[in-house]
């Protein structure tokens, strides 16, 4: 019998989107924002959220607007069917940290829900188009949480 050293496709993809997603958070954070910091019209913070399971400390880009008391961020991953694993690390602990081109800010997040859930939505969809292609390839509805201050 031949054994095979290649990965499967699903095990492949998570571990490109682990290679990238910290290629990403570390020239964020050497160019404090300045270096993939935006994309399209909106703008990117690192959200460092605590592992539900492991306990660890999980940072992650992502995409954002501001709410004028906050950062409405989106869960899409994608739009895949399961929610991505920082949007289930906020649900068990709200707590976290957001990295904003070099100034920390803790936040409590929130999901949002009906009316500002959907002007959220399209607040953000408008600066990044993709995430309306997203909702379109996944059965379930994107969460959108709103990061709120909680100091420095």
């Amino acid at each position: 019998m031949q054994t095979s050293a290649a990965l499967p496709s699903w095990q492949m993809g998570r571990l490109m989107f682990k290679v990238m997603s910290g290629l990403h958070n570390a020239l964020y954070r050497a160019s404090r924002g300045r270096i993939a910091g935006r994309v399209g019209k909106l703008d990117v913070l690192l959200l460092t959220t605590t592992g539900r399971k492991t306990g660890k400390a999980r940072t992650v880009p992502l995409l954002y607007s501001n709410t004028g008391g906050g950062y409405a961020v989106v869960a899409s991953k994608g739009g895949a069917e399961q929610d991505p694993a920082w949007c289930v690390n906020l649900r068990a602990n709200p707590h976290g940290l957001a990295d904003l081109g070099g100034k920390r800010v803790h936040v409590k997040a929130r999901e949002t829900e009906g009316d500002e859930r959907e002007r959220l939505w399209h607040q953000i969809a408008d600066g990044y188009k993709g995430y309306d292609n997203y909702q379109d390839k996944t059965s379930r509805q994107i969460p959108v949480f709103v990061l709120e201050p909680t100091g420095p």
